[in-house]
Formats: C-alpha cells, structure tokens, sequence
C-alpha cells in the first residue's frame, strides 16, 4: 500500500515511513479515493480516542469516589461533603423537672442511631430536690444505667435538680468528682459550666469558676471554636456582674464560639456579641409539648463542626426510628404529678375589634393565703386571634374556677412565657394580673370567652 503524506492533516502521521519501493503511476482519481479513505479511518481512531479520555476512573479525595466519568453524568458532583476536622455531637436536653416515662431512656438507642462521636448534656438529669442520701444515689444509679448503654462517651452538666442542696453537691462530687471541666477535641474547647453553687449561688457563676474560665480560656487561644455548656440562661438576668456571667462573657470576647443551656424547657434563640446562645427544650423533661410554635417539643441539638463553623439542627425524637419501627421498651418510670380535672378553654382576642394575631393569653389565679397570683394556663393567638388553653398537656383546657387574664404580645411575637421581662406592645395594663381588668369564670364543661382590647 502507498502512503501520501500531503493526504494527511497537518501534524498527522508525519512519523509514518512510506515504502521506498518504486510503483507504478497511479491515476488521479484513484489517488484522491486512496486520500478519503484514509482520512476517514483517521477520524474514526481520533474519535474513539476521545471518548476513552473522557471515560476515565477518579476518586477526588483518598477513600473518595471511583467512578467512570462521561461527557454526561448522572449526578451533581464527586467532591464529598466532609473535610478534615469535621465532626459531630448530640447534646441532649433537660431530663427531668417532671419527667415523662421511658423519653430518655429510649433516646439513648435513638442517639446510638446517629452514631455521634460523642453527646454532651445541659443539666437536670434526675429529679432531685432532696437531702435524703439514699433517694439521691438511686436516682444517680438509675441515670447511669441508662447513659452506659451510649455508644459515645456522655459529659455530664450538672442542674438545679442535680445539685439542689449540699447534700446533692457532696454526692456529686463523690462520684463525678469536678462540677466544671474542659477538654479540647479536633482543635475545639469544650467548656463544661456549672451554673448551680448551693446553697447561696444558685443561677451564678462563681469567683473561683470566673477564675477558671479565663484560665482556660488564655491557655486555649488558637482553638478555632469554643463551645460552652451549662444549665440555666443566666445571661437573661439584670445584673451580669452579680451572677458572674459579664466575666465569662468578657473572658469570651475576641472569639468565635456557641452556648447551649437549658432549664426553661422551650426552645429558644438568643444573640449576643455576635454569638448564638441555644436555649434547648427537652429530652424527656416537664413539657405541655405544644410543638415548634411554642418552643415544646423533645429533641436532640445534632452538632456538625465544619472547617470554621458549626452547623446546628435540631433533631425531633419522634423522628428517630430504626429501620424496623420499632424502638425496644425500657423501664423508666415517670414523675407522678398531683392534677386535677381540667376542661376545655378557648375564645378569640380583639384589639380595637381587629384579630390580635401573636399575642399571648395567660390565666392566673388568686392564692389567698399568699395573696399573690400564680401563673396556671395559658395560650398562644393565631391568625384569626383565637387560642385555645393548655394547663398540664397539649390544649387540655384548664381547671375550673375564677381567673384573672392577662394578654401580652411582644415585639418579636409569638409565644411568651414571661421567663425574660420584654416589653409588651399592648397597653400595660393588660400585662399584669394586679392591673388587669380582664376576668374569666369557667365552668366544668366546655368553656369558651372572647376578649376584647382597647389601646386606649
């Protein structure tokens, strides 16, 4: 066979030797038949070389992907979601204050689910509230059964139900040991508080802890996190200098970190100094469990530490299921609470005869013996203006007798527990139950009131 150069694309085949052999002359059509032929078989073999090149094997990162990559591909990219130092925590809740059977002690195998690397808590973890050594150690003893069964390690954060009294703080100490710690894990300061110092300094941070904290915090300045835990949101109070935490919060200050608390038993948000403070509800702790809207709802914090933030997701545990559906039964007893008979209560709040949406109608009732009113129901105004009440659980109504109604709405809106002082939006008046002119008589039965407002 005869090879003609002049055939070919510059830069193609130039290496190829012709043989050196005479020939006999060629008429020109069969030439330039010859010339098409070889072009063609050219542009197939560039073609089929295309397509290996961009049918390649990649992995993007060590342990990544392998995969065969086309021209088209049926997914959005192959660069994992996970980076060095990325990790996660769980951090559960308030336990107790009312505990409801068998809420914690199956959230230990839904924890276990998640596969944390390890969980941390915010307090309140037995009941408490008493000075009898026995009862106190059996209530630890029935805690620690449950958060051995963890996969993770589990840091404990002590509450105002763990260290009512000194006795409850002796007995701390003899089987924790320290009441506040800190440890570091992926270049990250774990800050363990302890909000509760009894008898006297209960909802404080104390001098030899403020000293602590800036110890800790001096010797740990190239963290490129901080997370902070303790009980109770002192940081609500009037008086910062007083309860210790302006001095934590001045040790803080320069540096990116996030506090997690509990003890309200409502979800909440706060920022300050341009930090985000949780407020976490509950893992099996008192609750009316009135859902998302008023913060009542038992979960988990799930915390992904990225490269230089962390991301928060509040994880529901009624949405936590093995793959069969089914969580295996403990044996956690519940709080018995005194109750009684409730009935339903609802109606619709008027400002000037329009819908007041957000606003928030709380009953009171009157003890005689104290002469002070006590807080016992209340509920949460929707679109319409209408609520309905919630005394123990869910809308259960409230017990009858004569209440004295107060109405609040708050500039941020929505449901308000009076825990924090804000300021109302309505005339004062309605705001407290000493000034309020608003009554309710309800009946065993159904009951249903309208309240109607005057800004004036």
């Amino acid at each position: 066979m005869n090879f003609y150069p002049e055939c070919l694309p510059p830069g193609t085949g130039r290496g190829i030797l012709s043989p050196t052999l005479p020939t006999a002359p060629e008429h020109p059509v069969k030439k330039l038949l010859l010339c098409g032929a070889v072009l063609s078989v050219i542009g197939v073999v560039v073609a089929v070389s295309q397509s290996r090149t961009t049918a390649t094997t990649t992995a993007d990162a060590p342990g990544g992907f392998a995969v065969e990559k086309g021209a088209k591909n049926p997914w959005t990219g192959l660069r994992p979601n996970a980076g060095p130092g990325q990790f996660q925590f769980a951090v559960v809740s308030d336990r107790t204050g009312g505990h409801r059977e068998k809420v914690f002690s199956k959230a230990v195998h839904q924890i276990n689910l998640l596969q944390p690397e390890f969980i941390m808590s915010v307090g309140d973890l037995i009941e408490g509230y008493s000075t009898k050594e026995d009862v106190v150690a059996a209530q630890w003893d029935q805690f620690d059964a449950y958060v051995q069964k963890f996969q993770a390690p589990f840091f404990y954060v002590p509450g105002n139900h763990d260290v009512t009294n000194p006795v409850q703080a002796k007995t701390w100490g003899e089987r924790y040991g320290k009441r506040y710690y800190h440890f570091t894990y992926e270049k990250c300061l774990f800050l363990s508080l302890c909000s509760e110092n009894p008898p006297d300094e209960m909802g404080a941070i104390d001098k030899e802890q403020q000293e602590y904290v800036k110890k800790t915090l001096d010797a740990n300045k190239d963290v490129r996190w901080t997370f902070v835990f303790l009980h109770k949101p002192i940081w609500v109070a009037k008086d910062l200098a007083k309860n210790g935490w302006g001095a934590v919060e001045s040790a803080l200050a320069g540096r990116k970190y996030t506090v997690f608390c509990g003890h309200v038993h409502r979800y909440q948000k706060f920022v300050r100094n341009g930090n985000n403070y949780y407020q976490l509800a509950t893992t099996g702790g008192g609750s009316r469990l009135r859902g998302v809207e008023y913060g009542e709802f038992d979960h988990v914090a799930w915390v992904t530490m990225k490269g230089d933030a962390p991301l928060i997701a509040n994880v529901m545990l009624d949405g936590i299921l093995p793959e069969n559906l089914k969580l295996p039964d403990t044996e956690e007893p519940g709080t018995k609470r005194k109750m009684v008979p409730t009935f339903p209560a609802n109606g619709k709040v008027t400002l000037d005869g329009a819908p007041l949406v957000g606003g928030t109608v709380t009953l009171h009732k009157f003890n005689k013996e104290t002469e002070k009113y006590a807080n016992t129901s209340d509920g949460l105004t929707d679109k319409t203006g209408a609520f309905r009440i919630s005394t123990y659980g869910a809308f259960d109504g409230a017990p009858a007798g004569e209440y004295t109604v107060t109405v609040v709405k708050t500039a941020r809106g929505g449901y308000y527990d009076g825990e924090i002082p804000e300021k109302s939006s309505l005339p004062a008046r309605y705001g407290s139950p000493t000034t309020s002119p608003l009554r309710v008589q309800l009946k065993e039965g159904a009951n249903e009131f309208n309240l109607d407002l005057q800004s004036r």
